[in-house]
Formats: structure tokens, sequence, C-alpha cells
């Protein structure tokens, strides 16, 4: 959430931070901003609203030269998303300027002790607050800019991260980060900062990521500094190269990004375990496994924390583990486990899920599992990202850059590396014979194929989107495996298309929810051919016998659910573990279309962000 970018060099700033504030949209906002400094004078244009519109503003307002200038797009936290509360924010000297994401928790003392001081301010952000406690130090302290960033962040408690301009030393802009992800971007004479390295992915492939708790001084021609924040020590900056490139952010003649990534599963999935997976060997390879097998196999439990999509990917990788390893699991939301205090034993393994590897909430789980001496290893999508950095080890999807803020192809290769690892485990324990091992793997291959033939039911999904978008509610109905399916479905069809939406396993129907069924509900009932088939006919038949509308998930030439569904949507068939990464591509399909037949921002969803970096 939020959008940071920033830009020092030779070029003109404005194209630079305008087109990276673009596309940064995906992570989610309601306003936007921009400041340029042309050698003389610092421009600021910011407004309520989409990128667009500030251009719209910004070009009509002021002269858009100059080779510094920093951008943002606002998540609101604190105050509302208007014009006067979107970044970037003036001290009261207007000398200096800031963007920051985060949430600084200690502003309303700060902002009372500035006020007591002089100051005024004319939002309700924590931001302001922070850029006059900076100019204020700066001031009395009469340091330098970066010293005066350093001090004042010592006195906040809370996350950022920021970029702040000083017009009267118009050659540097000073970063730094707390629990929200930063990147410089390392050009010849030139630097680019922006929250992840999309905005500069076409000037540069090197990359800096700052960690926690580290700041830099970013200067025209000259080597970057990076310092501790709390005792101002050197720190060696590592440089990145970048796995990335800018086919892979642009949406390549799809209408939205979220329906170029279900398209994209095949591929994702195939590069997920390409590498890993040794089919005719009989192998999977993992080197974070590898490296740390006995702390898995000797594992007395597996908790999972992660939230959202994650989550339910985590509630899949429940069965699989329970099923082939033979390990307890526990999968909880991470905004949960940070503060209910959990007990966590040293040789419980805490699985850390993130597409992002930037939630803060999972973040904040990690430390706490690793402060109580459990080993953590993490599951991400953003190479470099907090995430990665923070556990004692881990594995990469490949799922490539996720644009839109719902999460798909994040889900099918999420579920993809943590079969992977319980297959190992599996292996390992002897809880698989050689032959089930090797029959998984096979089928596991030609997963990506079956995919491909799933996303051929485009077409009846559209039709059958058509004719359920009025609905205001929906039940989604899965039993084993697909139970975390049918509550993805259903968290996919409430953030982008705003229907309210339920998912259940089948049998708790009847407890319950059973009360809501009537001619009006649809009903999306996942019905595979394998599990627990004739108890989920069983249940259709009950929504059946109280009018309720059907529409079924079924394996190819089911015929049982075809004769009570009024529709049905086809997968193929596959052995019952990996029915997740089959069936949930239909439900994508169909929230997807629901939504752009109800004309609603589908990569944007309205209060959403792609990577939740605040509590």
């Amino acid at each position: 959430m939020c959008g940071i970018v920033g830009y020092i060099g030779y070029r003109e700033a404005y194209p630079i931070v305008l087109q990276g504030l673009q596309r940064l949209e995906y992570r989610g906002y309601d306003s936007a901003g921009i400041a340029l400094y042309d050698g003389s004078n610092l421009k600021v244009s910011k407004t309520k609203g989409k990128v667009e519109d500030l251009k719209n503003r910004l070009e009509s307002e002021i002269s858009t030269k100059g080779s510094i200038g920093i951008g943002h797009t606002r998540w609101a936290t604190h105050g509302v998303p208007n014009d006067i509360n979107s970044h970037p924010h003036v001290s009261n000297s207007g000398n200096l300027v800031i963007i920051h994401n985060g949430i600084i928790e200690n502003y309303d003392p700060l902002r009372q002790e500035l006020l007591n001081r002089g100051y005024t301010f004319s939002s309700d952000t924590d931001t302001e607050v922070l850029v006059n406690l900076i100019e204020d130090v700066k001031t009395k302290e009469n340091v330098k800019l970066g010293k005066a960033v350093q001090i004042a962040l010592n006195q906040t408690i809370g996350a950022y991260a920021i970029a702040v301009f000083d017009k009267t030393k118009p050659n540097e802009i000073v970063v730094a980060r707390l629990g929200s992800p930063l990147a410089i971007g390392v050009g010849e004479n030139e630097f680019f900062i922006a929250s992840d390295a999309t905005p500069f992915i076409e000037y540069t492939n090197n990359a800096i990521y700052l960690e926690d708790g580290e700041m830099a001084v970013v200067r025209n021609h000259k080597k970057l500094k990076i310092r501790k924040i709390k005792d101002d020590s050197l720190v060696d900056p590592y440089v990145q190269e970048l796995q990335l490139n800018l086919e892979q952010i642009e949406k390549g003649g799809y209408d939205h990004f979220m329906i170029k990534e279900i398209y994209e599963q095949p591929d994702a999935i195939t590069d997920t375990f390409r590498g890993r997976m040794k089919t005719k060997e009989g192998i999977i390879r993992m080197a974070g496994i590898d490296d740390n097998l006995d702390k898995f196999l000797n594992a007395r439990r597996i908790i999972i924390v992660a939230c959202g999509t994650s989550w339910h990917a985590g509630l899949v990788a429940e069965y699989i583990f329970e099923e082939f390893a033979r390990i307890p699991v526990e999968v909880e939301y991470a905004s949960e486990f940070r503060y209910r205090n959990p007990v966590i034993y040293e040789d419980d393994v805490v699985i850390a899920i993130s597409q992002s590897g930037e939630t803060a909430d999972t973040m904040a789980a990690i430390k706490l599992a690793k402060a109580q001496g459990a080993f953590v290893f993490g599951v991400c999508n953003v190479v470099g990202s907090s995430i990665s950095r923070e556990t004692h080890a881990g594995a990469y999807t490949h799922a490539g850059p996720e644009i839109g803020v719902a999460s798909t192809k994040a889900f099918t290769t999420q579920i993809t590396v943590l079969t992977l690892i319980a297959l190992k485990l599996a292996k390992h324990k002897g809880k698989l014979s050689a032959s089930e091992f090797r029959t998984y793997l096979q089928e596991l291959e030609r997963i990506p194929g079956k995919v491909k033939k799933a996303l051929e039911s485009n077409e009846q999904a559209a039709i059958v989107a058509k004719e359920y978008k009025d609905a205001t509610n929906a039940l989604y109905l899965g039993r084993g495996y697909n139970f975390p399916v049918a509550l993805e479905g259903a968290l996919k069809l409430k953030e982008i298309s705003y229907i309210h939406a339920e998912g259940y396993p089948a049998a708790e129907m009847k407890h319950g929810p059973i009360a809501l069924i009537d001619e009006q509900m649809p009903v999306f009932v996942i019905a595979t051919k394998k599990g627990h088939y004739e108890k989920v006919v069983s249940n259709v038949e009950e929504i059946k016998a109280r009018s309720g509308k059907i529409i079924g998930i079924v394996t190819e030439g089911d015929v049982e659910v075809r004769k009570l569904a009024d529709h049905v949507i086809e997968i193929p068939e596959t052995l019952e573990p990996l029915t997740p990464l089959l069936s949930t591509i239909p439900l994508q399909l169909l929230s997807y279309h629901i939504a752009v037949m109800l004309e609603k921002n589908v990569d944007q969803p309205r209060n959403l962000a792609k990577s939740v970096t605040v509590e």
C-alpha cells in the first residue's frame, strides 16, 4: 500500500516520477502527488483520486521542469483521502518536502510539542508532523538534513519508508525505512527511489534494497552512503542485479492485469517447479529444505502464518503436509498470531507465506516466532523482500510480478511450492513409496497443461457471470482439499465485485448457512470426483430442494452434479491433493467477469492495497 517514487540525476524527473507512480498504482491508493525542483523553485501538486487526475492537474498548473523529483500514491491511514492530506507534505518554512509510507504511531504527542513551539498544520496526517519534526531538529541542532532525519526518526515510533528533500541543498535526497519497503536504483550518475523496482526497471537493473533501520543520502553524481538510523554506523551497500524485465509488468494486450495473470498460471507453475523437481530421477531439490532437513523432519509441528489469499494457500498446505508427511499443522492468521501470546516451541517450524514478502502482520509474526526460538521458513514471490531476508531460510515462488490486487497466480504457485516441500518430507520420512512419490511428481508435471485446459472454461465462466452478476450474496462450498478453494473463491468475488460472499465446508451448510438459501442465492459448489464426491452430491441435493441456484465446478464427464446443477464448469481430472490447482481457475474467471460486467476497477479494487505494510 502507498507508493514512493523519486529521481535525482541528469534527466527530466517528471516523466520518470509520473510513470513510476503509474507503475505503482497496483499497490492501492486514494490520492497522489508530485514535488519537482527546477533549480530555483520547489513545485508541489497533489490531488485526491488517480494518477491520471494528478497528471491533468499538474500539467495545467505548473511547469514540470527539473531533474529532482519525488512522487507518492497514498492509501489513507491518518486523515481522510483529500487534496490536503495527500503527499508530498511541505514543512512550515517551505524548505523541506517529504513523502512517507507507513504510520507514525506517536504522532499526536509530537504534534502537540511542535504546536507548542509555534508550528502550524494544515493536514490531519502524521506525515506533516514528521516533516516539521525534521525541520525543528535541523534548525535547533544546526545539522545537515541527513543528520536531522536520523535524530527525528529516533524520536518516532511506528513504521515508515520516507524520502525527504531540502530545496536549500538541492543535490541530495534522504531516504530511510523501517517496516516499509524501499529500493534504490543505481544508474550512471543518477539514482532512482521507489517502493519496488518496477518504476525504474527500464533505466537500470541494479538496485539496493534498504534493510529495516537503515537510511541513505542519495547525492547527484556521487556514491551514496547508507547508515544505521539507530547508531549512525556505516553499512556497505549490497547492489543486486534485478531479475525483472519491462514486458513482465505490462498488460501484453489483455484488458486487465488480473486476467493476464490468470492466464500466466501455467507458465508460473512450471517456473515454480522448474529446476526443483526431477521427475525422471524421482528427486525434489530445494536448497532451503535440503540445508535444514533435520529441522523439518524433527519438527514437533508446523505453524503456517499468513494473511488473505496466502492464508488460504496455507490451509491447502495443512491438508497436504498432514496427508503426506504426517506432521501436525496449525494455520494461523498472522494478524491474530502476533497478538495472542501463542505457545511456540524451539522444535516448531514456522512457515510464513506472503506474495509481496512485505506484509506487516506476517513480518511481526516472524519476529515473534524467531524470538521464541522457532525455525522460520519463508515462502514469497519477491526476491530481496523483507520476509526473504528476515527468515532463516525459504523458497521463492516464481510467479513473476503480480500487479493485480486480487492474487491469482500467487495462490497457485504458493500451493505448488508447499506441495513440493510436503512431498519431499514425505519421501524422507518414508510415508510415500518410491512409486507413489514418482506418481505425484508425474502428475504435478502435467498440472500446467491441465490448467491450460481449465482456462478453456473462460467463455462458459462469462456466461455464468452474466447470469449472476446482480446477486447480492453468494455461497461457496467445498470439502477436503477444496474447502480452502471455496474460501478463496468467495474472497475473490468480494474483493473485486463487492458482492458479499462466504465460503464454507459443504457439510457445515446445514449448521446455519442453509437458512440463507432461496431462489435468489447462487451457490458455487466444488464437486470434483475425487475425495468426498458422494457427500458433496448430497449437499447439492439439499440446496436443490430449497430452490438455490447451483453452479458446479466438476470433473470432466461428470453426470450426477450436472443433473442437479443450473450450470456446470468442467476441469480436468487429477489426483485429489492437486485439485485446488485446477478448481480455483473457474472461480477466478467467474469473479473477474462479474467484476468487469459490473464495471468495477478490477486491478485496483476500492479500499484495498496489494501489499499491506501497515497494521
